[in-house]
């Protein structure tokens, strides 16, 4: 089958074979779906044709009428005053069928493909763990213990934070006020549970910070190669003074194009998620909303 999840920021593609579990093919790339939504509340023109030009290149590669196909998208789907126009458009252009999904659902299916990595990690918790998913748009935070899963999603994400505080100045200034509701969320858990035995971060920002700490660039990038590494404040802060001193040409090479102020921003922004659960550093994880796509899709 064939999962793809349309996020704020990226289009991720996976082909997986649902009878081995084998990934067959992965294809990301960056579309800025949230390009400017917080000005207008629309989908734009030019991230629709991006979107449709991404999903015809990941079509190259892969015959989409040969396999069943579950595409998702997230929130800035969910915001724009356009969605369903944007989406049948694409569908006209492209033959896949976009599901909005709630937050909610975005979580329950990020949490089921993490779970998934952490097994084949061999990582266990005694108390349970955390989950950071910093998206474009959107951002998750759940709570996963053994027989329960407390989870929320906030309307705070990389492509709109870079555009509303265009200096990490500003957005430093801006962001703890913008974090109230989230650190109500995680002040109301920790009182009533006490502690998390670890914090498990997915999506762009921990795995490009991952990448970068061992050497790798946005062609280079591979998931095996930073599943289950640990990443703390010191090594944010490092990968992103390496990136704020590289020349623009550098960072479309070290991050992808048109990526850097993003990473940026979410590395400020995932500090400080870090800090609010009390912990200084956290376990990188590829995996994210399309495994758990493709997770369900295969169960089906």
């Amino acid at each position: 089958m064939i999962a793809i999840d349309l996020g704020s920021n990226t289009l991720r593609v996976l082909q997986v074979d649902c009878t081995s579990g084998e990934f067959l093919y992965e294809y990301q790339k960056i579309v800025r779906t949230a390009d400017n939504l917080i000005h207008t509340g629309m989908i734009s023109a030019q991230a629709k044709e991006r979107i449709i030009g991404a999903i015809k290149e990941a079509s190259s590669h892969i015959d989409f009428s040969k396999d069943k196909i579950k595409a998702v998208t997230t929130e800035a789907m969910r915001r724009a005053k356009n969605s369903l126009e944007i989406i049948e458009e694409i569908y006209d252009k492209t033959g896949v069928r976009f599901e909005i999904i709630d937050g909610d659902m975005e979580a329950r299916l990020t949490i089921s493909a993490v779970i998934n990595r952490l097994k084949a990690l061999d990582i266990v918790t005694q108390n349970g763990f955390s989950m950071i998913d910093i998206g474009g748009a959107s951002t998750e935070i759940a709570f996963v213990g053994h027989d329960d899963i407390v989870a929320q999603s906030f309307s705070l994400g990389i492509v709109t934070l870079a555009e509303a505080y265009p200096t990490l100045d500003m957005l430093k200034s801006a962001l703890p006020s913008r974090l109230e509701p989230i650190s109500k969320f995680i002040e109301d858990f920790l009182q009533e549970k006490n502690n998390i035995d670890l914090v498990v971060a997915t999506a762009g920002t921990p795995t490009t910070v991952a990448a970068m700490k061992i050497g790798l660039d946005f062609e280079t990038y591979e998931a095996y190669k930073i599943n289950g590494m640990k990443l703390d404040f010191a090594d944010m802060d490092e990968q992103l003074k390496r990136l704020l001193d590289m020349s623009e040409d550098m960072r479309e090479v070290a991050v992808g194009t048109n990526r850097s102020d993003l990473i940026a921003t979410g590395i400020v922004l995932f500090k400080a998620l870090l800090e609010l659960l009390g912990k200084d550093e956290c376990i990188v994880v590829d995996d994210g909303l399309r495994e758990g796509v493709a997770l369900e899709g295969c169960k089906e």
